[in-house]
């Protein structure tokens, strides 16, 4: 996947959520719209869009982490739910949560 983007209903809140649990850093491009910045810091992997509507429905969105527990507690701490889990699945552990503006995804580390 080379590009998502998150419908949001508060951008300064759902970019320090994800700063916040996640070490995401953003290009801004006005007061409506921030870019995901790749890890390496060149270009985007996606972004926050404040004239979309969130989605709850759409695919769930995986997000890789070396160490689980303690990205259940930083998405806790920064204001997003978990709903399911940490649970074992073939290969290794992930949970479920949503942001702040609703957006479902999962996290998931190696066994």
């Amino acid at each position: 996947m080379s590009y998502i983007e998150f419908g949001v209903t508060d951008l300064a809140t759902v970019k320090a959520f994800y700063e916040s649990a996640f070490g995401w850093e953003f290009n801004d491009y006005g007061p409506g719209y921030s870019g995901i910045r790749a890890a390496d810091g060149v270009g985007e992997i996606g972004g926050l869009a404040s004239g979309a509507a969130p989605s709850t429905g759409g695919p769930l969105v995986l997000l890789f982490s070396e160490d689980l527990d303690a990205t259940v507690e930083a998405v806790t701490k920064a204001g997003g739910i978990v709903f399911a889990g940490p649970y074992e699945f073939p290969g290794g552990r992930r949970f479920e949560f949503t942001d702040p503006s609703g957006n479902r995804l999962g996290v998931f580390a190696d066994a």
